[in-house]
């Protein structure tokens, strides 16, 4: 029997899920302050084919992880949720040191997907990409078992284990420059120091390339940028 499109394109998402395995994982966490570049391989074997076996090469892009707090929450998102979230939500700004959320984003990079099919058991195809990924010895590797249809769900699988093991140490070093703190103005603090970074650099041009490497370091340079060369020009012209 066949299903309805909805139910069939939940059950292929469930079935990819359930059927994707990590063999190695990347031995470097994603970074903190900036993106990362995640260079997988996924193996499957072809639907209704024997011994055949297609090895995609891909890169994915994760970029820098967002804090998520309960101040980020716009009224607009507990629509329909009635009180019982709004004073849940009211508990969580309360609370804020024990919340500790970090919202990842990632782009699979289609345009730089290699793949090539080989005629040969999966098991035997999955240990020789192993061996060799391995033997690149490229921290931001990983290997992936999954399948043919919808593989970019299998994926998912990775991305998702990849935030889980980044997590405690983006968690760690965020709270080492004070964007996660018990009060609810750690963020706050960062900017203050920043403004003070700048106005000591406009005093000292020996300051701005300190100053540089601060914001690249806190993900923070972008925002800043047009600031900061204005910084510099000044800092020249004197």
């Amino acid at each position: 029997m066949l299903l309805p499109m909805s139910d069939q394109r939940e059950f292929d998402f469930w079935y990819a899920i359930h059927n994707t395995r990590v063999v190695l994982y990347p031995s470097r966490r994603l970074e903190t302050f900036g993106a990362t570049i995640l260079n997988y391989h996924m193996i499957s074997e072809l639907m209704d084919t024997t011994a055949k076996v297609r090895v995609r090469e891909g890169r994915i892009q994760a970029f820098r992880p967002q804090i998520v707090t309960p101040e980020s929450f716009s009224s607009a998102l507990l629509e329909g949720f009635g009180e019982e979230a709004q004073r849940y939500l009211d508990w969580l700004k309360e609370h804020h040191a024990e919340w500790r959320i970090l919202q990842y984003g990632f782009t699979i990079r289609k345009e730089e997907i290699r793949e090539h099919v080989i005629s040969e058991q999966i098991d035997n195809v999955v240990a020789q990409v192993e061996k060799t990924v391995r033997s690149r010895e490229d921290p931001l590797a990983a290997v992936v078992v999954g399948v043919e249809k919808p593989w970019e769900v299998c994926l998912l699988k990775l991305m998702a284990d990849v935030s889980s093991h980044s997590f405690p140490g983006n968690v760690r070093e965020m709270e080492r420059h004070r964007l996660f703190t018990g009060s609810r103005n750690g963020a706050e603090d960062v900017r203050r120091e920043i403004e003070q970074d700048f106005a000591a650099a406009g005093k000292d041009p020996g300051r701005v390339k300190a100053l540089g490497r601060k914001l690249q370091r806190l993900g923070l340079f972008s925002e800043y940028e047009d600031r900061f060369f204005e910084l510099v020009k000044s800092s020249q012209s004197g």
